[in-house]
């Protein structure tokens, strides 16, 4: 086994690690669970959210063990860079991986769990939202300066921005941290990083425009990068979708 602790829980190791070797016997599912097993659990006080990944086929069992670090110790690793930067994030507690023979186990990764008031997704799919357009322009300005802080966010996607709507000031924090680069983004590199947010037009059309004054572009510019590599994305998904469902119709 290996692990890494944050310092304010180093105390409390042990009682950590209670947590995870009773992991399938505690706490309370959280989401959906068709690929990792997310639990949400109560401790000293706070409500811990614990992410078992799912055993990696055995090619990845060799990758993770010997070259690759693990999406837990990524997560860990990444939301302390984010810390740094000043990124929000739930705080992160602690990874854990553990070996299946020669190869990679199973893995955990613990973090402070939150409870947004929304997040993105119900930004696509509710359109009625009080201030549905300030909510999206603020969202905007917080993708921006993620760019500008050198962090690429490659599953910046719906359900992993948590929303948080405070009467002075909308605050945002990512979730799901596993795959993130860190450097300089470029121009293109910005546009398609909003690709996997929504198919709705309109919503483009506002998130084009406030990046537009952010970056000092044309918002017709920003737009027609932004829009095409949506395009692209949603054309892509939607192809793979079809072929699910032609595979799954010949069982």
């Amino acid at each position: 086994m290996s692990y890494k602790v944050s310092k304010n829980f180093e105390n409390h190791l042990s009682s950590i690690l209670d947590l995870i070797n009773t992991f399938d016997s505690i706490g309370t599912v959280f989401g959906n669970s068709d690929r990792n097993v997310i639990k949400t659990v109560d401790f000293e006080g706070l409500t811990l959210n614990i992410k078992s990944f799912k055993e990696p086929h055995f090619i990845n069992q060799i990758a993770y063990q010997y070259f690759r670090k693990s999406k837990a110790r990524r997560s860990f690793e990444y939301a302390t860079i984010l810390k740094e930067k000043g990124v929000a994030t739930p705080n992160p507690i602690a990874y854990f991986e553990f070996k299946k023979g020669i190869g990679f186990g199973k893995s955990f990764y613990i973090s402070e769990h939150l409870t947004p008031d929304l997040t993105y997704r119900e930004l696509v799919h509710q359109p009625g939202i009080p201030n549905h357009e300030h909510i999206l322009r603020a969202f905007t300005r917080f993708t921006f300066q993620l760019h500008e802080k050198g962090v690429e966010f490659q599953d910046h996607s719906p359900g992993n921005t948590l929303i948080f709507l405070g009467e002075d000031k909308i605050k945002f924090s990512l979730v799901d941290l596993n795959r993130m680069k860190f450097k300089e983004l470029n121009f293109q590199e910005r546009m398609f990083n909003f690709r996997r947010l929504t198919p709705k037009k309109d919503m483009v059309e506002v998130m084009s425009d406030e990046y537009a004054k952010l970056i000092d572009k044309p918002k017709a510019e920003v737009f027609k990068l932004m829009w095409e590599f949506t395009s692209e994305f949603q054309r892509k998904f939607h192809q793979k979708q079809k072929r699910k469902k032609k595979i799954k119709s010949l069982f």
